[in-house]
Order: C-alpha cells, then sequence, then structure tokens
C-alpha cells in the first residue's frame, strides 16, 4: 500500500484494517509504511530530481494534462472508493472532490508555464540582474483524511509543476485514491520517483518524512497541535515548512442580511462533509433582531437533511469519519448541554435515515451523527472555542457591527470567514476586519483552483493553490552579470586600492 519509483511496495510495519465508518464493514487489510519505508520513498525522489527538474515548464505542463485526463477516465472510481473510505455521500464525492481535484491538476497544468520573475534590468552600473525561481528538492508532504483525494492534489501538483518531487503521506484510513493518484501520474508519463505516496501513521512515518535530512521542505494539513511537532521537526534542520492547520469559521449575519440566504448558507457551510472541514461555518454570529428567526430556520433545514447511506445519490450526509471521531464530537455536544446551552436540533447518534429505515451498522461500528445546531452558550464555552470537526453550528446574537467583528476575531484560529449583508460598506470592513485567509461575502465555502487558500494566527502559513502557492515550492536566486571592459571596478576602491 505505497507507491514510489513508479511501482507499489507492501509496507514493513504492523497490519491495519480498512473499515467503511458508514457501515461498520471491513473492506480491507494491509501494513504501514515504516521508516525504512519512508527512506527508501525519498530515495526514490531524490534520484529522479535532476532529471526531473530540467524539464521545460511545456514539458511538465503536457505531464499534468495527461494526468487530468487520467484522473478524469478513472473518476467514478475515484469517486466510490473516497466514499466508502470517508464516510462522505457519494454526491459529494462525485460533484465536488473529483472535479474539483481535476480542474486544480488543468489549473497547473497551465500555472507551469507562468513561473516569472522580475524582469532583467539594470540595477547596479554597467550589469545585467535578473532573478530565477527554481524548485526546491525533495517535498514531504502529509495529507488527512477528510479530503483525501483533493488535499493530495493540493500538495501534489504545485509541488511538480515547479519541477520538485515529492513523497506524499496520506493517512493511514484514507490511502486509496491517492494511491491512484500516483498510479495515474504514472500512467501519464511522470518519470519513476517524482510522484511517491506512503501509507502510515505520524507516529513514524510522518516524523521521518518531516525530519529526512533529504526533504528540503515539509508541507502538512492538519491539527494545530501537530503543526506545531512539524515546525519542531523540520527547525532542527532549518527546513521550511507550509501549514494549513485548524479553523473555526465564523458566519456573521448582519442586520440588512437576507435571513433566507444566511441560514441556506449556514446549513450548506457547516455540513459539508460532515462539518469535517477546516473551512466550515462553526460560530453563526447573528444579528440579534433576527437571531430568533434566522436559528429557526437553520434548525428546520437541519432537521430536512438526509442522513444515511453514502452509496445512495439521494443522502445529502454520511458518516463521520471513524466512531472514535464521532464520540468526540458527540462529548464535545454532551458537554455543552450540560452546561445548560439549548440543543435546537440534533446533538444525538440518529438510528434511521431519512426513509425511517434503520441506519446501516451500530453505534459500535459506524459513525453517523445528526446535524446540530447549539444556541444559549458562553463565548467561552468548550462549543465556542475549540474546534468541533463535525456537524455542528454554534449561534449566538450580537447588538453593534463592531461587537460582530470582534465576535468573529475572538478565535485563535483565521482560516476562513462569511460576512452576510447588502451594504457594501459592511462587506468591505467586515473583508478588511476578519482576521482570516478567506473572506466569503454572501456565501460559504466555495474553493476554486485560481484563488489561494491559507490561514492567519494558528490556522498557520502559506497558501494552496492559485500561483500563490508556487511562493512555497521555489526558491528565488539573483542572477548578477558585470559587463564592465575594464578589470578595475570603482567599488574595489573600498577594499583595496593598487
Amino acid at each position: 500500500m505505497n507507491y514510489w519509483n513508479g511501482e507499489h511496495h507492501e509496507g514493513r510495519g504492523a497490519s491495519f484494517t480498512l473499515t467503511n465508518p458508514a457501515t461498520g464493514e471491513v473492506t480491507g487489510e494491509y501494513r504501514l509504511a515504516t521508516a525504512a519505508d519512508v527512506d527508501d520513498a525519498v530515495a526514490a525522489a531524490k534520484a529522479a530530481y535532476p532529471a526531473f527538474k530540467s524539464l521545460t515548464p511545456g514539458e511538465r505542463a503536457d505531464l499534468l494534462l495527461n494526468l487530468a485526463d487520467e484522473l478524469e477516465a478513472r473518476s467514478e472510481e475515484l469517486a466510490s472508493l473516497e466514499s466508502q473510505q470517508t464516510g462522505k455521500s457519494i454526491r459529494l464525492a462525485t460533484d465536488f472532490d473529483v472535479p474539483g481535484s481535476i480542474d486544480n491538476t488543468r489549473f497547473f497544468a497551465g500555472a507551469a508555464r507562468q513561473l516569472t520573475g522580475l524582469s532583467a534590468g539594470t540595477y547596479w552600473e554597467r550589469s545585467t540582474s535578473m532573478t530565477r525561481r527554481e524548485p526546491l528538492g525533495v517535498i514531504g508532504s502529509i495529507a488527512p483524511w477528510n479530503y483525501p483525494l483533493q488535499m493530495a492534489a493540493w500538495k501534489i501538483l504545485p509541488a511538480v509543476a515547479a519541477g520538485n518531487t515529492i513523497v506524499l503521506k496520506t493517512s493511514e484510513m484514507t490511502p486509496g485514491t491517492s494511491l491512484i493518484f500516483a498510479e495515474a501520474a504514472t500512467a501519464a508519463g511522470f518519470p519513476p520517483g517524482v510522484i511517491n505516496v506512503i501509507t502510515g501513521d505520524g507516529r513514524e512515518a510522518g516524523e521521518r518524512l518531516v525530519s529526512h535530512p533529504d526533504v528540503v521542505m515539509s508541507s502538512f494539513t492538519g491539527s494545530t497541535q501537530v503543526g506545531r511537532r512539524i515546525m519542531e521537526l523540520a527547525a532542527a534542520k532549518g527546513a521550511r515548512v507550509h501549514l494549513e492547520l485548524g479553523g473555526k469559521a465564523p458566519l456573521v449575519v448582519f442586520a440588512d442580511a437576507d435571513i433566507e440566504a444566511a441560514a441556506r448558507g449556514a446549513v450548506a457551510g457547516s455540513l459539508i462533509n460532515g462539518g469535517q472541514d477546516c473551512t466550515a461555518a462553526t460560530r453563526a454570529i447573528v444579528a440579534a433582531e433576527h437571531f430568533e428567526a434566522f436559528t429557526d430556520r437553520v434548525a428546520e433545514l437541519m432537521a430536512g437533511v438526509r442522513i444515511g447511506d453514502p452509496s445512495a445519490p439521494a443522502t445529502d450526509m454520511g458518516s463521520l469519519i471513524s466512531p472514535t471521531h464521532r464520540d468526540r464530537v458527540a462529548g464535545m455536544v454532551d458537554r455543552a448541554r450540560e452546561a445548560g446551552a439549548r440543543i435546537r436540533t440534533g446533538g444525538e447518534v440518529p438510528t434511521v435515515d431519512h426513509l425511517g429505515e434503520d441506519l446501516p451498522g451500530d453505534r459500535e461500528t459506524t459513525a453517523f451523527f445528526a446535524p446540530t445546531l447549539i444556541t444559549g452558550i458562553d463565548t467561552d464555552a468548550e462549543v465556542w472555542r475549540d474546534e468541533i470537526f463535525g456537524p455542528v453550528l454554534v449561534a449566538v446574537p450580537f447588538d453593534t457591527d463592531d461587537e460582530a467583528i470582534a465576535l468573529a476575531n475572538d478565535t485563535p484560529y483565521g482560516l476562513a470567514a462569511s460576512a452576510w449583508t447588502q451594504s457594501t460598506n459592511r462587506a468591505l470592513r467586515a473583508a478588511a476586519d476578519i482576521e482570516a485567509g478567506c473572506v466569503w461575502i454572501n456565501e460559504h465555502i466555495p474553493i476554486v483552483s485560481d484563488m489561494p487558500h491559507g490561514g492567519y494566527k494558528a490556522s498557520g502559513f502559506g497558501k494552496d493553490m492559485s500561483q500563490y502557492s508556487f511562493d512555497e515550492y521555489t526558491q528565488i536566486k539573483h542572477v548578477f552579470i558585470d559587463q564592465h571592459e575594464d578589470p578595475h571596478h570603482e567599488w574595489q576602491d573600498t577594499v583595496f586600492t593598487t
């Protein structure tokens, strides 16, 4: 269940069982990657780097276009496997995850040919200066389990478009689509060793990848706690890092907002991927005069969300990633309830689907949790402060615009936010004053390949997607060409005069 140098390799570690979290069904078993497996994958990437970085941007673009075609040809397989391993609805995988990854591939095919620097010019007498944007070398990336295919694409594509080679560690729980991605790259003509995937846990495989002396840059998406550990490991060898960490996105509904649009945006924005999304709307901050109407409508819409078998096209929301994670989400909601919060809808493990039929599996082996709206909490509550990473939205009222902005920023995180208003001035103020890497106006969630994605504060630093992502995977070199004909250069007189 590893892929390096254009071939599959069995891991040398402990056995790991793959389970469908929506049915409890065992879907496979494999052996985890060890530090020795990581070493082999890095060695393959290092060997492939000199030749790959020498390709022209156009040659790399052609490979990426071929890769997009290969992924498109396997789109049904990718969507089915993504749904099976994560528990997400097949509709989300088919309409969002897979086409988004293919579009991202085609974007970077074009972007590979736009890696420009400053134009050449004279900045010192009788000389010409120019800049070169060059790849770094072997990249070590770690992707999470919530969007396995998309996160593989976000990390692999800008790295190889810029001329790097890469070893990606995918989550041990969701290895399938990342391995297909690597297979598709080989079929597309990528040389062996350019794109490599390992499947192992963070403690052994992940730490070895980040600390490996031949890995010159590490990219990680996941929790802030693990991100700090990665910074420590990278700092020990003086390597750079790119981190996209946790989020606690506010959804601010101003007094002049379209309440129906805001309520629908809040439900979609909080429940996408079962809320297992760092950019998901988690804190609704609503003008007091509309608070009751807004929360009533959100509760009504959430109660109508169709929970059930992820493979059924009519299902809106499948399961969470695992029973262990479901219990963590349920525990946070239970503690809020015990502290006096009002659970407007949800807050429990459902037992039947939207048709009234029993959900597959049982509580011990499946990971369903109902869409949940919580009100009546203080802003020092756990559900307000900490990332829940589940289908839970917490709502509080506000009286003034200043208070709304302060509540939006009342978090250590800063990945994404949205503001709902019909006022241009309010929209511009929210965009400027909310501390987040992305601020949507009258929408929440849309992400496009052409625009950057990344956080402020404890949500990390650096950008995925867009031309800005190349800043993470390239280095700038100044080339100075002297044009004096006289061997004596005037500035040298400051050092010696003979």
